[in-house]
């Protein structure tokens, strides 16, 4: 019986199904890229599906039954491409299928910063009633930059364009858009969004995209949220543009590096609203991802042993 590795400590039980004509072997909660790989070469797996840590070439390298590394989501930037590539091996995604728990998870991080449902949430529980005070920002007729059209950021721009927002967008690979989302160069972007969200993926072109140039084109006092990966902004630009205003508040899901760590300037910073990269994680996106996970595996092994035969 040929083995699946996973690099979690858990996959559904819909996906787990698909599979039991393998041997699953996971990594458990927290693996490093060593464990993957003394793992790899312990077990030789025909599949990798990954949920956690990143697979480089190493792993690749210490298990040559391998064909197809399989992403339980849709980002692939934690697997070395190039590498896999080179050695024939099949990298798929499961595209799509956490779209809408990340465009909900992303629409909540907008509101909660337009709305400062946090800091409110704060100041009520310690006692506070700041109603002659506070005015949050009304998102109707405001224009949001999206960048990256794919599943999630198309799902996101149709909630927005249903909040009565103006939508425009930027992706260079994005065809048949719907008429509710205007076209648009990013210099655009900068300059027009009275928010922007971010769900493109992390490449080395566009890493720190957002940055301390980008961010000073921006309208003083946009809104900034970011559930895609956490390279794509420049943290110390971001918390500089914050503390001076040129941003009003951002709503972040992810981070340059994961998990962050006590200590990072972030925490404690009342113009951020926080959450630990959960966008994907719900009940629904965990079988979603886990079955279309264990189905791309699948089906690249079939595809490749009747090519064998």
């Amino acid at each position: 019986m040929s083995t699946i590795l996973v690099t979690g400590a858990d996959l559904a039980p819909q996906a787990l199904a698909l599979l039991n004509d393998h041997e699953v072997v996971f990594a458990g909660k927290t693996p490093t890229e060593d464990d993957i790989v003394a793992l790899s070469r312990k077990h030789n797996p025909v599949a990798i599906i990954v949920r956690y840590s990143k697979v480089g070439a190493a792993a690749m390298d210490a298990a040559p039954a391998l064909r197809v590394i399989s992403k339980h989501g849709s980002g692939t930037d934690t697997i070395d491409k190039v590498a896999a590539r080179e050695r024939g091996i099949d990298v798929v995604a499961a595209v799509g299928a956490n779209a809408a728990a990340v465009a909900e998870q992303a629409l909540a991080l907008l509101l909660a910063c337009a709305k400062s449902v946090v800091s409110l949430d704060a100041r009520m529980h310690a006692g506070h009633w700041d109603k002659a005070t506070h005015k949050s920002v009304e998102l109707a007729g405001r224009t949001v930059g999206v960048i990256g059209l794919g599943a999630i950021g198309l799902r996101f721009a149709r909630m927005a364009d249903a909040l009565d927002m103006r939508v425009i967008g930027f992706d260079p690979y994005a065809k048949n858009l719907p008429s509710y989302v205007a076209t648009v160069d990013l210099e655009t972007i900068w300059r027009d969004s009275d928010a922007i969200s971010l769900h493109c993926p992390l490449t080395e072109d566009n890493r720190e995209l957002v940055n301390a140039g980008t961010l000073a084109k921006c309208r003083r006092g946009v809104i900034v949220v970011n559930t895609a990966r956490g390279g794509l902004i420049d943290e110390h630009a971001l918390l500089a543009a914050v503390r001076s205003g040129q941003v009003m508040s951002a709503g972040l899901d992810s981070f340059a590096v994961e998990p962050m760590t006590a200590g990072h300037p972030f925490q404690g910073e009342t113009g951020l609203v926080l959450s630990p990269h959960i966008g994907g994680v719900t009940s629904d996106a965990y079988v979603n991802m886990g079955v279309a996970a264990a189905r791309n595996a699948l089906e690249v092994l079939g595809r490749q042993a009747v090519a064998a035969a």
